[in-house]
């Protein structure tokens, strides 16, 4: 049901957002790209855990293990453009004027664009430091899927070199976004602060309260999951965390950044309202071709 959600949810608001020309501006154009990530992001891991629950075998081959260990981490770039979103955000509000020439095209797809390459190199990265680890006994994995830290916990080599890997990854990949984040939405609530309209206000502002949880949410948890102990009972935190920001965050930002927002409900009701009018034109001409045929037998 998680993933029937996630799919419905992130692939309308991407064909609205394709569809709707009103929406193709570089906030639409970031909530698209978020939209396509977090159905990677779900199926990588949720279509797996599904047939494990409903077979009982949780076995997975040696090498499917690293190929969706590489392809999670990969996906892993939605903190890189989390940031491009709070960052333009900011621009919209508290730089207006000059909105159009910094959020231009060319910037924003450079930006998408880096992100993927980002989450490129650093599942490489990932992928063959994990592959240089000796694996001895049952092979059990601790977790829902592959991921780094549980198959470090599985390792019986030496993983130093790939714990610093980690952390310093963690740092640029995921610290040094979420503090560009908190910097656009600390100047945003300053500038809405200065708002004298109440009523606009509390509109922007509930707006941005809403993306400043969930950002804060994803950011937290998937630092944890990275930097969170390493095994003992506790590493069933690491697992939660996982679940978290691997599956909730999924199935909220479609909710929080677009459902809430006025102008995609808008352009969702139109395209309901097209989609009702194709099918009654539809009905309406299988009904006149069947009375044409029955006329002709008639005849």
């Amino acid at each position: 049901m998680a993933y029937i959600m996630v799919l419905i949810a992130n692939l309308s608001v991407f064909s609205i957002i394709q569809v709707d020309r009103q929406l193709h501006t570089p906030m639409y154009f970031f909530l698209s790209s978020l939209s396509i990530l977090d159905v990677c992001y779900s199926t990588i891991i949720l279509p797996a855990m599904v047939v494990n629950a409903i077979t009982g075998n949780r076995r997975i081959s040696y090498s499917g293990c690293f190929i969706q260990l590489y392809f999670f981490i990969c996906v892993g770039s939605e903190c890189l453009l989390l940031a491009a979103m709070a960052y333009d955000r900011y621009v919209a509000i508290c730089n207006p004027l000059n909105y159009p020439v910094i959020m231009n095209r060319r910037f924003c797809l450079g930006f998408v664009a880096g992100c993927w390459i980002a989450g490129l190199l650093n599942a490489i990265f990932h992928t063959l430091m994990t592959l240089n680890l000796t694996f001895c006994g049952d092979h059990h994995i601790r977790h829902f899927f592959c991921d780094v830290l549980p198959m470090l916990e599985a390792a019986c080599s030496n993983i130093q070199s790939s714990q610093v890997l980690l952390h310093v990854v963690t740092i640029f990949l995921g610290m040094s976004p979420f503090l560009l984040v908190m910097n656009s939405y600390i100047h945003i609530i300053s500038t809405i602060l200065k708002i004298r309209s109440l009523e606009r206000r509390q509109k922007v502002f509930s707006t941005c309260s809403s993306h400043l949880i969930v950002v804060t949410i994803f950011y937290i948890t998937a630092m944890f999951n990275y930097n969170g102990p390493s095994s003992g009972d506790s590493f069933i935190i690491v697992q939660v965390s996982s679940v978290l920001y691997g599956i909730l965050s999924p199935m909220l930002n479609p909710m929080i950044y677009s459902l809430r927002n006025q102008e995609v409900r808008k352009a969702f009701k139109k395209a309901m309202t097209r989609t009702q009018i194709v099918i009654r034109t539809i009905r309406l001409y299988n009904l006149n071709l069947k009375n044409v045929k029955l006329h002709a037998l008639i005849s």
